[in-house]
């Protein structure tokens, strides 16, 4: 029987694959509300700019929790 050619870490895989899944799912809602908001400021966060038209309140990091 040949011998493996690599070694496979399955809970190293499982963690990986459960953060990527994990970060697409909270981008994917963030990414449209970012250029919304980018869009209605006339600037991009902590961007400056003479034709800004309002402020962005403030904002704070959201985790999303996957079980």
């Amino acid at each position: 029987m040949p011998e493996p050619i690599a070694a496979l870490n399955e809970e190293g895989l499982r963690s990986d694959l459960r953060e990527l899944v994990g970060k697409t799912v909270e981008d994917t809602p963030n990414g449209p509300l970012e250029a919304e908001a980018d869009d209605l400021a006339g600037a991009e966060r902590h961007g400056r700019s003479a034709e800004r038209e309002v402020y962005r309140a403030g904002h704070y990091d959201r985790g999303l929790m996957c079980v």
